[in-house]
């Protein structure tokens, strides 16, 4: 069982801390999803290793001819497919492998929020997630980093109990005006302003 006092970490930290390419990168990362830390990035950078770490597994074993390989490998594509994280169809591990840290980012609960325009901005998404006013189906939701599988998508709503619930809560009226002020629906933020502008 072990000990719940001596947890272990959940993310690899960079080898290399003070890269000024990487740290920028990082930085942009962090704008665009309204991530809280680097450490937020660096779980999901984690998580996808891990996937194509066992993609990689599997592809030398399927060159070896294992049976079971096989069913891994339907699995694994399977469960990323549930995930919306590779497109419905006929993927292959290859398509694993081509994966990078922005095709997981974009399935956290805070992200879909943001990008579905019900919410201004991706950290305000956030907020109001982690204040109880989303829910998926019958089940609020208050982890921004959930990850949405693609058929939960569509039951993502405002929280029944939730004063946003209301279409004329001045929240969203503000939201649907500044929506409606776009010249074209695409909810996607603003790239961050680069230095010396």
């Amino acid at each position: 069982m072990g000990d719940p006092k001596f947890l272990r970490r959940t993310y690899d930290t960079p080898k290399h801390p003070w890269e000024a390419a990487r740290m920028e990168e990082e930085g942009k990362l962090l704008t665009k999803y309204g991530l809280k830390n680097k450490r937020e990035l660096w779980k999901a950078q984690s998580i996808l290793r891990g996937f194509r770490r066992q993609a990689r597994d599997l592809q030398a074993r399927l060159r070896a001819g294992e049976p079971q390989a096989r069913r891994e490998t339907d699995q694994l594509i399977g469960r990323l497919t549930r995930l919306g994280i590779l497109p419905v169809g006929s993927p292959t591990i290859d398509d694993v492998l081509a994966l990078n840290t922005e095709d997981l980012l974009q399935r956290r609960f805070e992200w879909i929020v943001f990008h579905r325009g019900l919410a201004p901005t991706a950290n305000g998404a956030r907020q109001w997630i982690t204040h109880g006013h989303f829910s998926i189906g019958d089940h609020r939701v208050t982890r921004p980093g959930y990850l949405v599988p693609s058929a939960e998508e569509p039951m993502i709503s405002y929280s029944p109990t939730s004063p946003l619930a209301n279409d004329d809560h001045s929240a969203r009226v503000a939201l649907r005006e500044r929506l409606e002020a776009r010249p074209t629906a695409d909810v996607t933020p603003p790239e961050p302003p680069t230095e010396g502008a």
